[in-house]
């Protein structure tokens, strides 16, 4: 039985493309949608397992697109294929539900190494990758995550911003299931070409576990050991002992809010250092048999008027995530 295919794109020489880079002994058919709301319409229509989506559309975005598959809770697997490879895209479409995103104009080889990498040729495969996207954190339980991590947040940037004198700008923290290879590309999307130094810190409690991993670009030292009246010479050492200093601030205030939050006392394991002055992409191979399929909250910390960015990262364990939801929903109904 042939794999019923779906190819979106408001340009039919992109369409067409695409379709001619598509394995040529992949037993397939392939439809085609021209704009987001016709892809909504084919999908209902023809229920195709696998749909290669373009992101800027008329009358709906790839992003509209995505949230409408997560809310009418459409079986398929969506892999985006756009020109638009800002960071914050790569991490958006993946956080909405796609499997993975391909750089436009779309390279051959590329592509079926995607396919390949993702098994999404064999039909068994394609019903595990649906199952687990069905197990992606629903808007609901990803609004209540993102409101205690909000208020945790906020006391861990409170306890910054009173050590350094300064304005923390708090994003939107997001939240999402990845898998480990989803996991890696992520981080690495967070500044992929900073050198960067990383430190992570374990915890458990209440039958929740995980790791808290904090990345800070190396271009942020000088600008902190300013403002904590450091004046002497910046070398590794110095630099691990202000590393060390932030994360111990963020990682500790932001366990110590959700403990208060989720009634859920957290035990705090010795911080390792999982390296210095290394691209993220070095930091994450070296580092990739820590991580799993994990629930992931990001954060990302920004101070006004100056040049330092931090990145933390929550790393719930799979087992753990069952565990969140019967918390949450119990907290919910008092």
């Amino acid at each position: 039985m042939s794999t019923l295919v779906l190819i979106c794109d408001d340009s039919k020489l992109a369409r067409r493309q695409l379709a001619r880079s598509l394995p040529e002994d992949w037993d397939i058919k392939v439809e085609f949608a021209e704009h987001g709301l016709d892809c909504l319409e084919k999908i209902k229509q023809f229920s195709p397992e696998i749909l290669f989506l373009d992101l800027n559309m008329p009358h709906m975005d790839g992003y509209e697109v995505l949230q409408a598959i997560n809310e009418q809770q459409l079986n398929v697997l969506t892999v985006v294929v756009s020109g638009d490879i800002q960071p914050n895209a790569h991490e958006r479409v993946m956080s909405l539900g796609a499997i993975d995103f391909i750089r436009k104009p779309c390279d051959k080889e590329k592509l079926i190494e995607i396919i390949e990498q993702h098994g999404i040729r064999d039909r068994a495969i394609r019903e595990s990758l649906v199952h687990k996207l069905g197990e992606q954190v629903d808007s609901e339980l990803r609004d209540i995550y993102q409101e205690l991590t909000n208020v945790a947040m906020g006391q861990a940037g409170d306890l910054l911003a009173r050590l350094l004198n300064v304005f923390v700008e708090l994003p939107i923290p997001n939240v999402n299931v990845l898998e480990v290879s989803e996991l890696h590309m992520a981080l690495q999307a967070i500044d992929a070409n900073a050198s960067t130094s990383g430190v992570c810190q374990g915890f458990i409690g209440g039958g929740v576990s995980g790791e808290a991993l904090l990345l800070l670009n190396d271009s942020s030292f000088k600008e902190i050991a300013s403002l904590m009246n450091y004046s002497g010479e910046l070398n590794n050492k110095v630099e691990l002992e202000l590393l060390m200093d932030i994360s111990n601030i963020l990682i500790g205030a932001i366990l110590s809010g959700l403990s208060r939050q989720l009634d859920m006392p957290f035990s705090q394991g010795h911080p390792v250092v999982l390296g210095q002055h290394c691209e993220v992409a070095d930091l994450v191979k070296a580092n990739k048999g820590r991580w799993q399929r994990t629930l992931a909250i990001e954060i990302s910390y920004g101070i006004e008027d100056h040049d330092i960015k931090c990145d933390l990262m929550l790393l719930f364990t799979e087992d753990s995530i069952k565990t969140l939801k019967y918390k949450v929903a119990y907290l919910l109904e008092e």
